[in-house]
């Protein structure tokens, strides 16, 4: 009898030890004094998790005594990981922090100016890298979709023969619209013809297009508007892209970059190699695509002699030759019915050097020069056309931005 009531007693005395080692608790999370909804608590001892209420609170029972290791989690702010004792109080209240999302810095160079974009007295549309990339897996082999698609702006085939193309801004003609290449105007005067055709979009970071009238500061050729492209630049992670594409156009393109950047030195590397056979879907006997040959080149190399200067120099390379009209004149030379075709075929090399430096917070100091080689000859029944463009473009900058003026 005396050894059943000792178990008994034994018995109750464990359970009330058992009892007494857990403990009801209410956790509560804020932020800037507002509760946080839905917000996750997880017990890492325990293994027990809860969401907060409308009030930000959360109930958990049973918590065992002690130490206890606690996270909370909601979208949009800092997780928190704290220790909590228990049951040395059983309300306990956390503060979130907002997470901050920060952006890349994005740098315009149309503008001449490091305004921001509230500040810039002209709309400047931005074409971001992520963007360039869906369009260049539509079109590897020109930049024309990327522009295609972009409201405002309209792409007018000069030549069904060679497929030539020009930008159209606001409806001015071709002729208006600037193009510029990491701020160069490169493809001026009489080479400007075939500049779209022969510009692939593998090697640019992104585009700036400015719908209106740059003349004062880019000349006559601005007046409709201009559209700068930017090249990639190195970074301290290798990068290496390879793309090899086939159309059922009868369309071959590969294309190769690589980027690499150590402490001093970076370089980019690419090129670009493209075959399209004369392409006649309507069996007219009229090609709706020419025959294209089509080589691009555009090796940079960088120097970094501190954080605030750059020095970079560059050469950009293309041969182009296509060929379009009568399908039997292109496949076996003219005879006697089979005589109109248009032979176009072009040669663009240039060269760009840049210097740039920040001198304080406030300035900065930039020189700038580009020399461009363009040769291109026509051939149509009838008519030949020969002509070579020499030009080069060095430009001296200082900027010093204060609170009211630049």
């Amino acid at each position: 009898m005396n050894k059943f009531i000792m178990s008994t007693m034994l018995i109750l005395l464990s359970c009330f030890a058992a009892t007494a080692q857990t403990t009801d608790i209410q956790i509560q999370v804020l932020s800037e004094n507002e509760a946080v909804i839905g917000a996750n608590i997880y017990l890492e001892s325990d293994k027990k998790s809860a969401v907060t209420d409308a009030e930000g609170k959360a109930q958990f029972s049973n918590v065992s005594n002690g130490k206890q290791t606690i996270i909370i989690s909601y979208l949009g702010f800092e997780t928190l990981k704290k220790t909590i004792q228990i049951p040395a109080q059983s309300v306990f209240i956390f503060h979130l922090e907002t997470t901050e999302n920060e952006l890349e810095e994005v740098v315009l160079q149309t503008s001449r100016t490091s305004r921001t974009v509230r500040k810039i007295p002209t709309r400047i549309e931005f074409i971001n890298s992520e963007e360039l990339e869906e369009k260049a897996t539509m079109n590897p082999t020109n930049i024309s979709m990327v522009l295609r698609e972009s409201t405002g702006i309209q792409m007018q085939q000069t030549s069904l023969s060679s497929g030539n193309s020009n930008i159209k801004i606001q409806g001015l003609d071709g002729r208006y619209t600037q193009l510029l290449r990491d701020g160069f105007p490169l493809y001026s005067g009489f080479s400007s013809g075939l500049s779209i055709m022969q510009i692939p979009p593998l090697d640019l970071q992104q585009f700036e297009i400015i719908k209106g009238s740059s003349s004062t500061l880019y000349g006559g050729g601005a007046i409709a508007g201009l559209v700068n492209m930017v090249s990639k630049t190195p970074d301290e992670e290798p990068d290496l892209d390879i793309m090899l594409t086939q159309t059922h156009a009868l369309g071959s393109t590969a294309n190769v970059f690589y980027s690499k950047r150590n402490q001093k030195f970076g370089t980019t590397l690419y090129g670009s190699a493209h075959y399209q056979k004369a392409y006649d879907p309507e069996d007219d006997d009229f090609s709706n695509l020419p025959q294209t040959k089509s080589i691009s080149f555009n090796p940079k190399f960088f120097y970094y002699p501190s954080e605030k200067t750059t020095f970079w120099l560059g050469v950009n390379g293309t041969y182009d030759d296509r060929i379009g009209g009568d399908m039997t004149k292109i496949k076996s030379q003219q005879n006697g019915i089979h005589q109109y075709t248009e032979d176009n075929v072009s040669k663009r090399l240039s060269s760009q050097a840049v210097y740039k430096t920040q001198l304080d917070s406030l300035s900065n100091f930039n020189i700038k020069n580009s020399i461009s080689y363009f040769d291109r000859s026509l051939q149509v029944p009838d008519f030949n056309f020969s002509g070579k463009q020499i030009n080069t473009f060095t430009e001296v900058s200082y900027e010093r931005a204060n609170a009211k003026t630049d």
